[in-house]
Formats: structure tokens, sequence, C-alpha cells
């Protein structure tokens, strides 16, 4: 039984992505506290960069 990937998440605020299973408080990036939103790619072959899916801003 193999361990599901790790989440993508993306800083609302500056865009940054990074693969965690929960998302910081500060953004590593803009050093502000931003909501950050999973953009995580859960379907086969969505073909985005890191995991994260591209339909996702």
């Amino acid at each position: 039984m193999s361990t599901p990937p790790e989440p993508t998440w993306r800083c609302s605020s500056c865009g940054f992505t990074l693969k965690a299973a929960t998302p910081p408080e500060i953004c590593p990036m803009c050093r502000n506290k931003c909501e950050f939103v999973d953009v995580s790619c859960y379907i086969p072959g969505c073909g985005g960069p890191e995991g994260a899916d591209p339909r996702l801003k």
C-alpha cells in the first residue's frame, strides 16, 4: 500500500507553491500571513507542474 502524495498548496497573495501535508501559516516567499489554496492535481494525467492542477489559479 503506497502513501498518497502530499497536496500542492498555492499562496493566494504571491502565487508561491509548495508540497506539504498542511499549508504554513506564514508564506515562506512573501512572508505574509496568507490563505493557501489546495491546487493539487487529483486527476491522473492533468499535466500540471509540481503536482499543481493548471486549471486552478
